[in-house]
């Protein structure tokens, strides 16, 4: 185990800097060790011989001037007692004692207090880039990289495809983010391969009006840059196997996201009926799976935003989870939407969060592993853009608390207006800012007494959802992966949801409330909240089918 030896020096009292570092390094896997603030040289030297440290990390963040005799005195006595040999030597200050350092040739790395946290991690885990960086071009590699640090995604797509390259190529650049994640407007997700159907004057309606091959290509030429991030891209909703052939030929598309019921008549992003886009969306994750490629099943929170209480939200996540294992998909992006609805309290929040990771890493194995993704919720960021920093801040530091893989950030500015390069740079610097802070150490939410009661509470009810799914249709080779039992289940109301009264395809009765932070099902007529037992033996009844 290497060993690293910290401290200040001359007469330097600030220890936040090294301390941060040595924090760092130890989870890292080094050992650590602080000789103290304003320390002497020879006390150093001393301290150096005596415990023969791999490297040495020091820190002076005072007027600058005086650092240059303490750094000449330093390397005299390095030298003269043989120091410099077999010992890294690194330094850490603001931008003026930095170059300092620089120019006193002691230091094989020099932090001026403007890298990201990146950078030191990359240095602790023995990166060395070349002037044309490498970093990892695949999803799984670039997440291995850094964790327990999660990696960044975050949405562009402005109106024209001119803006987006340019965007991409600033954002590139900045080296803040892991990951675009490309918003094509709804003509090119419904149309692409029908462009005949687009009604122009929707162009740019959401996303970038994407309509050749080498549209995606540019995208991509534009992210050779800065920090070379991965780029994906929203499925179509139309010729979905297309569309992601489409996309691993031109943008080498980091991972799939696809619902398992919606871009249907469901959320009308797509005429496709309710059992054709199931068996669709179900192709496009055995296309995936078989090519090895990452998949996100976007389903738990589409019925959350729709108003569906919480146990409906922590059935379908396990549902999708095991229709993506079902079809062989091999490396699973599980998305944690927190904030949906917004009035949901923080510890309600996460105790739903944390019953959906206990059922969907319940389904691990040797052949399906789980990477958690979490993100804030759109409409809990309000229009005045100081608020929506202060929500982008809060929620980042909430989803720490489930230790995420990938950290989906959503721009402040979405509720006013869509990203630019500006904002996603800001916004990925305040989630930045959240991380490096949570990293010092989170007060352990997870295990509060009244969230562990509610996540036990919301695994039961979605179990009793799941069963009676498996129910209607006993003869089916697999229930919860079945198109026609998992619509009707939808019909029937079993999975249900306010927002989807009126809609065909759906039962759309279903009515829901929100008590002490928590969304439940609801009955007007008996004016209380219904256990998920009594709802499910309503819906049976109504539909004469029997409970066992």
């Amino acid at each position: 185990m290497a060993r690293i030896l910290g401290a200040t020096i001359g007469n330097c009292v600030h220890v936040a800097g090294v301390m941060n570092f040595l924090s760092l390094a130890e989870r890292e896997g080094y050992e650590v060790e602080f000789l103290g603030p304003a320390v002497k040289v020879d006390e150093l030297i001393a301290a150096v011989k005596a415990r023969k440290p791999d490297y040495v990390g020091l820190s002076y963040r005072l007027t600058p001037e005086p650092l240059r005799e303490i750094l000449k005195e330093l390397k005299e006595k390095i030298e003269s007692s043989g120091l410099d040999r077999g010992i890294k030597w690194i330094f850490g200050g603001n931008e003026p004692t930095a170059r300092i350092a620089e120019e006193s040739g002691i230091f094989d790395k020099v932090f001026n207090g403007l890298e990201d946290i990146d950078d030191v991690i990359g240095f602790l885990k023995g990166y060395r880039h070349s002037e044309e960086e490498t970093y990892p071009q695949d999803l799984i590699s670039r997440i291995e990289s850094k964790y327990p640090y999660p990696i960044l995604r975050h949405h562009l797509g402005l109106p024209s495809l001119e803006a987006t390259i340019e965007a991409i190529k600033k954002v590139a650049e900045a080296k803040v983010l892991d990951v675009i994640s490309v918003a094509p407007d709804q003509n090119a997700q419904e149309f692409f391969f029908e462009q005949h159907k687009m009604d122009r004057r929707l162009d740019g309606a959401g996303g970038v009006p994407l309509r050749k091959k080498e549209d995606f290509e540019a995208l991509y030429e534009a992210s050779r840059r800065g920090n070379y991030p991965l780029l994906r891209c929203y499925s179509g909703t139309n010729h979905l196997i297309e569309f992601a052939e489409l996309l691993q030929e031109t943008i080498k598309n980091a991972w799939c996201a696809v619902p398992l019921c919606w871009y249907s008549v469901l959320d009308k992003r797509s005429s496709r009926p309710l059992r054709e886009a199931i068996r669709e969306n179900q192709q496009v994750m055995k296309w995936h799976g078989e090519r090895g490629i990452p998949v996100e099943v976007n389903e738990s929170h589409h019925w959350s935003l729709r108003d569906a209480h919480d146990a409906v939200g922590v059935a379908t996540a396990y549902l999708a989870a095991y229709n993506a294992k079902k079809m062989g998909v091999k490396h699973y992006i599980a998305q944690y939407m927190f904030n949906v609805p917004p009035s949901l309290s923080p510890r309600m929040d996460l105790a739903k969060m944390l019953a959906k990771i206990e059922l969907i890493e319940s389904l691990q194995d040797e052949n399906f592993k789980v990477y958690r993704q979490a993100r804030a919720g759109l409409a809990s960021f309000p229009g005045d853009l100081s608020q929506a920093k202060g929500q982008l801040a809060s929620s980042a530091y909430l989803a720490m608390a489930i230790k995420p893989h990938i950290y989906h950030v959503v721009g402040f500015c979405e509720a006013h207006h869509a990203a630019t390069a500006e904002d996603i740079i800001e916004s990925c610097k305040i989630v930045r800012g959240v991380i490096r802070n949570a990293f010092l150490g989170l007060p352990d939410m997870v295990n509060d007494p009244v969230v562990q009661e509610r996540k036990n509470q919301l695994i039961k009810e979605a179990m009793v959802i799941l069963n009676a799914i498996k129910q209607l249709n006993p003869s089916a080779e697999d229930p919860l992966s079945d198109a026609d039992t998992i619509a009707k289940a939808i019909e029937l109301g079993i999975l249900d949801a306010p927002h989807l009264k009126g809609n065909p395809a759906a039962c759309g009765k279903l009515v829901t409330r929100l008590l002490n932070g928590a969304l439940y099902a609801y009955d007007p007529e008996e004016n209380r909240i219904l256990t998920e037992e009594e709802r499910i033996e309503k819906i049976f009844k109504k539909a004469e089918l029997a409970i066992s």
